[in-house]
């Protein structure tokens, strides 16, 4: 019962952070907010050195060789290969999906996750990025914005660099405000579609704005849902809003979204990642694959 509560508590407190964290000025209206801080921070093996995360020759060998002058950048994008052993995560609470914010990795493991929410903006460049650089996305996938163009995202995940498609409910409500039926159908619902047009069910599941409630994490094991997965850096238009200090940190998940010139000040999908993959590498990180350390 105690810990039931201090779950509770600690995902009520999450969603208020989220709630009430607001942008720079060239931040995106409306976005999904920092999520949780982490509370466990645990080292695990060091990676292989063998095949990058996409089983590639090398990482720096992904893609066209010279891919990343095209798309604006001033050196190879630099891929963490596949762990030897995946980290050691704080287990589930019994019948609900474990939530995961950052990869526990060693402070010397300088490696960040692209992960890529709802699916309004739909740009043919972008796609043409993604495959060129070999891009390891994990796209959460809102019906109601994406379902007009599913094939798009289709062509991401099967562009050879891993990417993944994952469940972001059917209509992007605010999951604690609503009873625990209600987040079932958002949830399942978006399972079950899902399902139907890409054929496998997903087992990640990210909660719109990053809030959630101990209903939701039962709802989402209901649905098939082994893990929630939230996010510890935010790429608005220009630049990064962290959840804390001035700087990504190994095992950071970072969050993007699928959207266009409306919505980001006039930039494309494509200048908002060019500038996403440009701090990433001037902080000297590499990319992982999210789901080689899940």
């Amino acid at each position: 019962m105690r810990y039931a509560r201090r779950l509770v508590a600690g995902t009520l407190a999450a969603g208020a952070l989220a709630l009430s964290l607001t942008g720079c000025g060239n931040s995106v209206d409306p976005i999904e907010r920092l999520g949780r801080k982490a509370t466990h921070e645990q080292p695990s093996p060091s990676a292989s050195s063998g095949a990058d995360a996409r089983g590639t020759a090398s990482p720096s060998a992904a893609g066209d060789g010279d891919a990343y002058r095209k798309w604006g950048l001033t050196a190879p994008v630099q891929y963490a290969p596949k762990p030897a052993q995946k980290p050691s995560l704080p287990p589930a609470a019994p019948g609900r999906a474990q939530v995961v914010d950052r990869i526990p990795v060693p402070a010397t493991e300088k490696v960040v996750f692209l992960t890529f929410d709802d699916g309004a903006e739909k740009d043919p460049e972008f796609l043409k990025m993604a495959a060129d650089l070999k891009l390891p996305i994990g796209m959460y996938l809102t019906d109601n914005v994406a379902s007009s163009d599913y094939g798009h995202f289709e062509k991401l995940r099967d562009n050879g660099s891993g990417s993944t498609i994952n469940n972001h409910t059917l209509t992007h409500p605010n999951l604690r405000t609503l009873p625990f039926a209600a987040q079932k159908k958002e949830i399942c619902g978006q399972q079950e579609r899902l399902e139907k047009r890409f054929g496998t069910k997903p087992t990640r599941f990210r909660p719109p704005f990053g809030n959630y409630n101990d209903d939701t994490l039962k709802a989402a094991a209901e649905c098939g849902i082994s893990q929630v997965v939230l996010w510890r850096a935010s790429m608005q238009i220009n630049n990064f809003q962290y959840a804390e200090g001035s700087g990504l940190r190994p095992g950071d998940i970072i969050l993007a979204h699928f959207r266009g010139p409306s919505e980001l000040k006039g930039a494309t999908e494509v200048q908002m990642t060019t500038r996403m993959l440009q701090s990433i590498q001037q902080q000297g990180f590499r990319i992982g694959r999210l789901e080689d350390y899940l």
